[in-house]
């Protein structure tokens, strides 16, 4: 791209002329893009210093054009040394093409992410254009940020149940024999217990690592969702639940639902979970036809999951599903209906949350019947 320097009174903004195929001839307006461009000339000195630089630098445009490019944009390197010194875009390597991104710092510490590109006419011949653009690291700041809290609140949900294991096998090893068999029943129903917590919490980072990453494998079978909800409210009521809490209806006829049971099994455990733990009174499950989520499918499996509890406050329904929202502090690692999201997109479906008609909570997933081909 070719930059040059606007000679109108007052302008302090290079524009480009045409782009070479550009339809129409309109060209590129280095302010339309969303990182830093700046471009010196062969004598290095800068001809175009977008709004995206003014932005990033706190430099205004007007005082950059004309400057000498290390003036202009004074870069030093994590050590403290300046960076144009260090690579020497005029006088360096001649082969040289270009600088990777790197992390630099601005004067006062503001850290950004530089990379630099040296337009030659030759091969070797000498550089006529150097080309830099700069990246806010304030987007890469928050993923770290997100998985120093992923590491922190591992470490944390696995130190509890590693202890108890640890302290019950130490002293069961230690002293069987002073031990009865209900003792030693209960130790070990304990260490069972914390095992299985583990085993769950390394499954959620599995499963984080693998919607993060898109490669979250979906195998598709034949499922039974009534009968997949029936079994999680059985399991409830053999814990000890009323079985008037639940209330399951099922709209007839449903379509075949081709889904991995597994998965769905997942996504209904941690909806029925929540509904039990945060909410209050009846917790209701509806099961209807509907129109599918996805494009060139006329039908869809619903699920909606509500209770009559307080509800999900206004201020957070856009934040149920992300990492580490909690609706209160009952425990938990506030993974689980991020899981559940990812679980129901790789499925093609959709999910909300919104207040159920009992002023309570309401979460609605529909799934895509995804039925194979040859049974079309």
């Amino acid at each position: 791209m070719s930059v040059g320097t606007s000679s109108a009174p007052g302008a302090h903004r290079a524009r480009p002329p045409a782009a070479a195929g550009d339809p129409g001839g309109l060209g590129i307006d280095p302010d339309d893009l969303p990182d830093g461009l700046v471009v010196a000339d062969e004598h290095g000195r800068v001809t175009c210093f977008n709004a995206a630089a003014e932005r990033i630098t706190a430099v205004p445009a007007a005082e950059a054009l004309g400057q000498r490019l290390e003036k202009a944009l004074p870069l030093e390197d994590l050590e403290g040394r300046r960076w144009w010194q260090l690579t020497d875009p005029y006088g360096g390597l001649a082969i040289r093409v270009r600088q990777p991104e790197r992390n630099l710092l601005l004067p006062g510490g503001r850290e950004v992410l530089v990379a630099a590109r040296y337009v030659r006419d030759q091969p070797v011949g000498p550089v006529r254009r150097v080309v830099v653009s700069l990246r806010d690291t304030e987007a890469r700041r928050r993923t770290e940020r997100s998985h120093a809290e992923l590491i922190a609140t591992v470490a944390h949900e696995l130190r509890s149940p590693l202890t108890s294991v640890k302290g019950f096998t130490a002293t069961l090893l230690a002293k069987w024999e002073r031990f009865t068999d209900d003792q030693k029943r209960l130790m070990l129903e304990t260490v069972d217990a914390d095992a299985d917590r583990v085993t769950r919490l390394i499954a959620e980072l599995l499963d984080i690592s693998r919607i993060d990453s898109g490669r979250l494998e979906v195998r598709r079978q034949p499922v039974d969702i009534g009968a997949a909800v029936g079994r999680h409210i059985q399991a409830y009521v053999a814990a000890g639940l009323p079985a008037d809490r639940f209330l399951l209806r099922i709209e007839q006829p449903l379509p075949d639902l081709w889904a991995d049971p597994d998965k769905i099994d997942q996504v209904l455990s941690n909806l029925l979970e929540n509904a039990v733990r945060h909410g209050e009174g009846t917790v209701t499950i509806d099961i209807t036809a509907t129109a599918s989520p996805r494009e060139g499918e006329d039908t869809g499996t619903s699920v909606t999951v509500s209770d009559e509890g307080p509800g999900i406050p206004e201020e957070s329904m856009n934040r149920v599903f992300t990492r580490f929202w909690r609706g209160s502090k009952r425990g938990g690692t506030g993974l689980g209906l991020y899981i559940v999201k990812g679980i129901v997109e790789a499925h093609g479906g959709t999910i909300t949350v919104g207040r159920a008609p009992g002023a309570g909570a309401e979460f609605r997933f529909t799934l895509p019947v995804s039925a194979p081909a040859y049974l079309a």
